[in-house]
């Protein structure tokens, strides 16, 4: 599924980056950031609550699809730029973290 169409059903803000054509296959939730470094993979979502400037570093280090923001976090002023300078796109919800889980289940699930 593309990133655009998941963005749609879920009403994904776009913060950062190009979702046109991206595709993911897969998804990964968690706070720590040594944890996200070791189990999120290429082409995956990551989703979060973590908003600073390492967050740009594990996803540029991991190359995930996106990271999405839960909770209506917003990225750091510093983290925003840095997003914006290594091409890292960032998605944003005011979703909880379980809630965007099951809603992306629920969307790939119909997508199929």
């Amino acid at each position: 599924m593309t990133l655009e169409k998941l963005a749609g059903k879920l009403e994904l803000t776009a913060v950062t980056g190009d979702i046109s054509g991206r595709e993911f296959n897969g998804v990964y939730a968690g706070d720590f950031l040594s944890r996200a470094m070791s189990h999120v993979h290429f082409g995956e979502l990551w989703i979060t609550i973590m908003n600073n400037r390492n967050v740009i570093a594990v996803a540029s280090l991991t190359d995930c699809a996106a990271v999405i923001l839960a909770e209506g976090v917003e990225l750091l002023p510093d983290a925003l730029e840095a997003a914006e300078e290594n091409d890292i796109v960032i998605l944003s919800s005011p979703k909880s973290v379980y809630e965007l889980c099951v809603s992306v289940h629920e969307a790939t699930l119909r997508d199929e």
